[in-house]
């Protein structure tokens, strides 16, 4: 693996997986550094940039010095970064089982087959829907994911009707999360229960444990 390969990263850190159908299993996080996206209730603004330049073989090994076989790979928006691909690659063949956190806006098309995609699909009040990248769901399977992140009663209207459209619930499983202090999951949980929705209703554990602590 050439050392000339290299990645910009934000931060390395180990904590229990906070969303998605992983969650609460011990994860390695990734967090690569930048991001094209605004999204108006983003809660990682400080990846977007800084950071530090690191080769590959160097990531690698902080990674494993984790001592976890789960690995998240985010950001910012990893897939921005030309390398990504080849961390994801990299770390498969290491054996871990790998997802990423990708903002639905860049082409998951190339993603490596082994990885379990958790696309956005973005919401109105995001402020970033004219970004959705909707030629991305015919590349999706049965073990990616998609997730809505919800501020209000307009988005879940909206966002339902997506689902519908698109016929979401035949692609992979879907996500719900409330946007946090915007919305109720208590109100979210309602509206999916009272519509039946085929979708997992979610909250962000790393926050009920811990807060909005940066590296959590």
């Amino acid at each position: 693996m050439p050392d000339s390969l290299t990645l910009r990263l934000t931060e390395v850190f180990l904590s229990l997986q906070g969303e998605t159908s992983r969650a609460g299993l011990p994860t390695v996080f990734v967090r690569l550094t930048g991001c094209p996206l605004r999204c108006r209730w983003c809660d990682t603004p400080y990846s977007f940039q800084g950071g530090e330049t690191v080769t590959l073989t160097s990531l690698l090994a902080r990674v494993a010095d984790c001592g976890v076989p789960t690995v998240c790979v985010t950001g910012g928006e990893p897939l921005a970064q030309k390398n990504c691909q080849a961390l994801l690659t990299a770390l498969c063949d290491a054996g871990y089982s790998v997802s990423l956190e990708t903002s639905g806006a860049l082409d998951v098309s190339n993603v490596d087959p082994r990885v379990s995609r958790i696309v956005d699909i973005k919401a109105p009040e995001s402020g970033e829907e004219a970004r959705n990248r909707w030629e991305n769901l015919a590349h999706l399977t049965p073990q990616d994911e998609i997730k809505f992140v919800l501020a209000n009663r307009a988005d879940y209207d909206w966002a339902r009707e997506v689902i519908q459209a698109q016929q979401l619930a035949k692609v992979c499983p879907i996500l719900f999360s409330p946007v946090q202090s915007e919305l109720q999951p208590a109100q979210l949980a309602d509206w999916v229960l009272a519509d039946r929705l085929p979708v997992r209703m979610q909250v962000q554990l790393h926050k009920i444990l811990w807060g909005n602590t940066p590296g959590k």
